[in-house]
């Protein structure tokens, strides 16, 4: 009865995007690592990686639509 009342079958396009679930941790890991390795203080690496953190989301983005667009093209 439990199983009939929270069934998955809505999210079956989404069986293979599981791994896209780790990408904000990630990019906010790579963030703190690499502004740690440039500053001392707290607040200046958490304000760096703040801003590489909107930068790669930006980035992965991009590379998200031209994919996107070269696969509806071709």
């Amino acid at each position: 009865m439990l199983s009939a009342m929270f069934s998955l079958a809505p999210f079956a396009d989404l069986q293979g995007l599981g791994f896209y679930w780790h990408l904000p941790l990630v990019i906010l890991l790579v963030s703190l690592v690499y502004s740690g390795t440039r500053y001392d203080e707290w607040r200046l690496i958490v304000r760096e990686a703040g801003r590489w953190a909107v930068r790669l989301t930006g980035f992965l983005c991009a590379v998200i639509i031209v994919l996107f667009l070269v696969a509806t093209i071709i």
